[in-house]
């Protein structure tokens, strides 16, 4: 299969949005979108977008995985944007069409159909900087995937980066391609003289999360996490790791912590990452100054692992499903 999300199917589901009111959604060829060079977000980064997944169970039957959530965030994200956004009611429709239209190349678990809904600026006026879009097109684009970790699943190896900012403050829970811009550098960089696989944020000290997920750190019989302060993305594999974590027993906490802490518990822990693609990934080491240090035995830990199952489970759907994530797809 070929590399995660380079892959897409035939068709897209799509909506537009012009003189106060957005068209139907309908289903369409995938195909590029003409856009006029003062289309507003190419000059102001008025987008937004999801990321969420489609899968079949062994019996055959598909079902997506917390659609209303990401609808819901979808829909804080473009509030925060001011850009115009269809309903939940049609987004989710779109989803389900979405789903539907490709439903014959969605894969077998670990493999899903990735779905990227996105919303963006349409308006032609390069004078627009301080006014919000008045057009706008949404779509819905899928892609069938496999396991994000097809060579199997290692620990990562993460720089802590107590200087560098991975969006602008007051930004961080919008869903936005312009965070992933801001911290794509400071990756690169720590890849390229570090080998580390990804960079933890912790500006002024605090940590956040890392350029594409967010971060969990776990030492007996304690979670702890960011809150959800406005400064990291609202994560649904993170909400959904800490309601399996809860139920577990662990005493989930949601608080800031610093780097010092994390470096003073992490050899005796577990540190982990909870995101769509990597659903739960653990972090095998941490860079800080130069200095490595191994988190707990440098392997997952036991919590990762349980925790990690528990979920994979429920998405598969070879597992209860007590929260009600699993959504199946509709019939016509």
């Amino acid at each position: 299969m070929a590399a995660f999300g380079t892959s897409f199917t035939a068709n897209m589901v799509t909506s537009y949005f012009s003189d106060g009111q957005w068209s139907p959604a309908r289903l369409e060829p995938v195909a590029p979108f003409a856009l006029h060079p003062a289309t507003h977000v190419l000059h102001y980064a008025s987008e937004c977008f999801e990321g969420l997944k489609a899968y079949r169970s062994d019996s055959g039957s598909v079902h997506l995985f917390r659609p209303n959530s990401h609808v819901a965030r979808m829909q804080r994200s473009a509030a925060r944007l001011l850009l115009p956004a269809p309903s939940e009611e049609v987004m989710l429709q779109s989803l389900q069409m979405a789903v539907a239209a490709a439903v014959d190349e969605i894969p077998e678990y670990p493999g899903a159909l990735y779905l990227r809904p996105t919303l963006f600026g349409t308006t032609e006026d390069i004078g627009a900087a301080a006014r919000p879009c008045d057009r706008a097109t949404f779509c819905v684009l899928a892609s069938p995937v496999g396991d994000y970790f097809a060579g199997g699943l290692k620990p990562l190896r993460v720089k802590v980066d107590d200087k560098a900012q991975r969006t602008t403050p007051g930004f961080g829970e919008v869903k936005t391609g312009g965070n992933y811009a801001a911290a794509l550098r400071e990756v690169v960089m720590a890849k390229k003289e570090l080998n580390a696989d990804q960079v933890l944020f912790a500006p002024g000290g605090v940590i956040q999360e890392t350029g594409a997920a967010n971060f969990v750190l776990i030492e007996g019989e304690e979670l702890i996490t960011k809150p959800l302060d406005g400064s990291i993305l609202p994560g649904i594999t993170r909400d959904s790791i800490l309601t399996l974590a809860r139920a577990a027993g662990l005493n989930v906490v949601e608080r800031d912590f610093d780097v010092a802490e994390l470096l003073e518990r992490a050899p005796r822990g577990e540190a982990a990452l909870t995101g769509t693609a990597a659903v739960l990934t653990p972090v095998g080491e941490l860079v800080y100054n130069g200095a490595t240090i191994t988190v707990g035995n440098g392997e997952m830990g036991p919590w990762s692992a349980r925790l990690r199952e528990q979920l994979c489970s429920i998405q598969s759907g070879a597992a209860e499903d007590p929260h009600g994530w699993r959504v199946a797809l509709q019939a016509d």
